[in-house]
């Protein structure tokens, strides 16, 4: 890093330069969401040393199916091109049917999730419930007593997983003074714009003192309630979160490649958003998720944790903010439920990651890309189309 910019092309110094300030948004993305760990810190997710899980394939071509959306005919073909793909692969009876790298994506490189990270830490908690070492019906300050003087005094654990804590925190991306753009500097992404903002994620976590509503009253998404999750996770076990994804996560599904973690300047591995990977390592971990918690020959994540995930979402308390992109939706447990009659999983991370995890129909999706916005729900509408018209046509072949 070279002041406050960094080359694109460190052999060629006259080339254009990615602002500091910009590094994780478009255009800019489509370069850095490829290369995180050349713009901020992270840490290590261990593969191990054991065996690659195999992934067997029989490759179609999907690029000629077509569907409507919004009165306009499509291929799949031209979706990917107009929603500025990186990597997308399909999955159906545990075998590859797709395998797509566009934008100078290849097999090996980690692209960052977002939010779809926040599954990942969702599937952790699973395990370490599953063990006895976590009640999801205690109260957070049982685990994490420091929160006692915060907001989230009286709020369960369940609550932090289904996002449903009372506690004011302004998710708006844009806002340069929000709760999130603090958490952008706390977690080392972007520069402070005052001494006094926090310097870390935790010191963020212990100036949350303000409730909107009640503990339980309503969905409101809240990156935050993730590392809160985190942190009781990483207090119960007595490791860090890099580890403990490494250990209970990554090696036993036998990943391809070592995942990362972002880390803010206390070394603290960002749950909510920082987490990057392969293409196939997220299709192997939304693989097993659809095969409720089972892959490589092991459960990894308890059965009946995946189980409950499904069914267990609460549409009432699912705002209409939400419902124009999922009408029937719901969140648990760090995903999203996309029709609770019918649950299929998902993970969702902002300028459009996707893990479409269909159990029922045994198919999963994964789709990596560099929106040049943070959200756009219509984009977002297009995408589930192209996925379900995929769905469609590999279960009629």
């Amino acid at each position: 890093m070279t002041g406050d910019h960094t080359y694109r092309d460190p052999k060629n110094p006259g080339a254009p330069v990615i602002p500091r300030a910009e590094w994780d948004i478009g255009p800019y993305n489509r370069y850095t969401f490829q290369n995180v760990r050349d713009f901020v810190p992270t840490t290590r997710v261990w593969r191990g040393t054991g065996a690659v899980s195999p992934l067997a394939e029989a490759h179609q071509d999907l690029s000629a199916i077509r569907f409507s959306h919004d009165g306009t005919e499509r291929t799949i073909g031209t979706f990917l091109d107009e929603t500025f793909t990186d990597g997308l692969l399909i999955m159906h009876g545990g075998k590859i049917v797709s395998e797509t790298y566009m934008n100078g994506m290849r097999p090996e490189t980690l692209h960052l999730s977002q939010s779809v990270g926040k599954s990942v830490v969702g599937a952790l908690a699973g395990i370490i419930v599953g063990r006895g070492l976590l009640d999801p019906q205690a109260a957070v300050t049982a685990y994490l007593p420091e929160l006692e003087k915060t907001a989230y005094r009286g709020a369960t654990m369940q609550q932090v997983l289904d996002m449903t804590t009372g506690t004011t925190f302004d998710e708006t991306y844009t806002a340069p003074d929000s709760h999130v753009a603090k958490l952008d500097a706390a977690c080392g992404w972007k520069e402070r714009k005052s001494v006094n903002w926090p310097q870390t994620v935790w010191q963020l976590i212990l100036e949350l003192s303000e409730a909107e509503r009640p503990h339980g009253a309503a969905f409101q998404y809240r990156s935050i309630e993730t590392d809160v999750l985190a942190f009781i996770l990483q207090r119960v076990t007595g490791k860090m979160l890099a580890e403990l994804v490494s250990e209970e996560i990554w090696m036993p599904m036998g990943a391809e490649h070592d995942a990362s973690f972002t880390v803010d300047p206390a070394g603290y591995a960002l749950a909510c958003g920082g987490f990057n990977a392969s293409l196939r390592d997220y299709g192997r971990f939304a693989a097993m998720i659809a095969a409720g918690g089972t892959f490589n020959g092991r459960q990894i994540v308890p059965a009946a944790w995946v189980a409950e995930t499904r069914s267990g979402g609460n549409h009432a308390v699912f705002g209409s903010d939400y419902r124009f992109v999922l009408p029937n939706g719901a969140y648990h447990n760090q995903f999203w439920v996309e029709d609770v009659d019918r649950p299929v999983l998902m993970s969702r991370g902002v300028f459009g990651q996707l893990l479409y995890m269909d159990q029922d129909a045994d198919f999963i999706a994964v789709k990596l890309s560099t929106w040049p916005d943070f959200i756009n729900a219509k984009r977002t509408k297009l995408t589930l189309a192209a996925i379900h018209a995929i769905r469609n046509a590999v279960l009629a072949r």
